[in-house]
């Protein structure tokens, strides 16, 4: 499958969970879109790209388990975060729940918006080591007090590469009157979803990475009882340009000239996807990184924070390095040595950083890799970990 991407020959590629490469059938897609788009802006933006828009998301909609009606496509999975803090009703004293194992820019948009109105961002503790989904979700929703009125929560988190029981804890806080939001973007094509049984309030992802689809290619699930309540992040026109029927998506279609051939593009994602077999990638790439993990595991004799087992990380792993890889005390905006060191001196991209107090590295797998990316990973580290004289 390598032949679809356009991927550096001299770079052993092991980040699609960051910044996920397009194949080239998609790419073309996007190229062709953009085109028709130059070929008569006015015919595209005002008599075509509402309905192509809507043919798209519906598309997506039927991949997700869900009414494309209940979709709107965004930049990506922060955007569509941001549209939830600036819109979800809350006063002062109300709490907003996460778990420690959330994504730092989803805990910072949070307290952004929650401060200024006296509200405040708890953080929940998931345990130490997970192998009981219901209990991790009973465990966690337990945490929330009379005054949470929303839950944030990963689908697939980030850092612990951990496929969380979102399900669970829908239903759980449902019965609490609690409302969800569920970031989502390692789950997308990485799980099968169906938004309709989860039954969350909010579902916000980025097709970008396991989907395959271009870069710039998010969405938003909004529950019907909470649509009309949505404001956008950007205030424009609003309405429509073609004589369609007001719909809750029109402040968020038109927010000035945008570009949309990356959306137009997403159900080739999901074509090309499908056509190889997403049980088939599921279950291939599952075993590269359960590879990946016996094998890292082996090297930094340290312990993931889940179960070796499909039904807590799918095509992504995280495995703590040895306690005497120094962790930053503070934030430096730069690069880990050890992760420089991967990349200059054996030209290898997986994901070095820190997590609460020690150094991690995660390393995802899709259709362009296989076992001999992780051993030379693996030799690779190998030789930085003695090299460096870490101890």
């Amino acid at each position: 499958m390598k032949s679809h991407w356009k991927l550096d020959p001299e770079i052993t590629y092991l980040n699609h969970g960051s910044f996920g490469p397009t194949p080239g059938v998609v790419k073309e897609s996007q190229l062709k879109w953009r085109q028709r788009l130059e070929a008569n802006p006015m015919q595209f933006f005002v008599r075509e790209q509402e309905f192509l828009l809507e043919e798209s998301t519906e598309k997506l909609g039927q991949f997700l388990g869900c009414d494309g009606k209940d979709l709107i496509y965004v930049d990506n999975a922060t955007f569509g975060m941001n549209i939830v803090a600036n819109s979800f009703p809350l006063n002062a004293g109300d709490e907003v729940l996460l778990t420690d194992h959330e994504y730092g820019s989803v805990k910072r948009i949070w307290q952004d918006y929650l401060s200024p109105v006296g509200a405040k961002v708890v953080i929940g503790n998931l345990p130490d080591y997970m192998e009981n989904q219901d209990q991790v979700a009973r465990s966690f929703v337990e945490q929330a007090s009379e005054k949470t009125k929303l839950i944030v929560i990963s689908h697939v988190t980030s850092q612990t590469s951990v496929v969380l029981p979102v399900k669970k804890i829908c239903e759980l806080a449902k019965a609490k009157g609690i409302a969800v939001c569920i970031d989502g973007p390692h789950a997308i094509a990485m799980q099968d979803l169906n938004l309709s049984q989860i039954d969350c309030d909010f579902y916000t992802a980025s097709c970008h990475k396991w989907l395959c689809a271009p870069f710039g290619t998010g969405f938003l699930y909004v529950h019907p009882r909470w649509q009309g309540k949505l404001r956008p992040n950007i205030t424009s026109w609003g309405g429509t340009m073609c004589g369609r029927e007001k719909s809750w998506k029109d402040e968020f279609l038109w927010q000035g000239t945008r570009d949309l051939s990356a959306f137009l593009a997403v159900p080739d994602a999901i074509d090309f996807m499908q056509q190889y077999g997403l049980e088939k990638f599921r279950k291939q790439s599952h075993e590269l990184a359960a590879y990946a993990r016996k094998r890292l595991v082996e090297i930094c004799e340290t312990k993931p924070c889940c179960a070796d087992s499909i039904q807590w990380y799918g095509s992504m792993i995280t495995v703590p390095l040895p306690d005497y890889v120094p962790a930053p005390t503070s934030y430096t905006g730069q690069p880990h040595p050890l992760h420089r060191a991967l990349y200059e001196n054996h030209r290898i991209e997986p994901h070095v950083f820190k997590w609460k107090k020690s150094m991690q590295l995660r390393v995802s797998c899709h259709l362009y890799n296989d076992k001999d990316d992780i051993d030379r990973l693996c030799e690779s580290l190998k030789l930085e970990l003695a090299r460096k004289c870490w101890k």
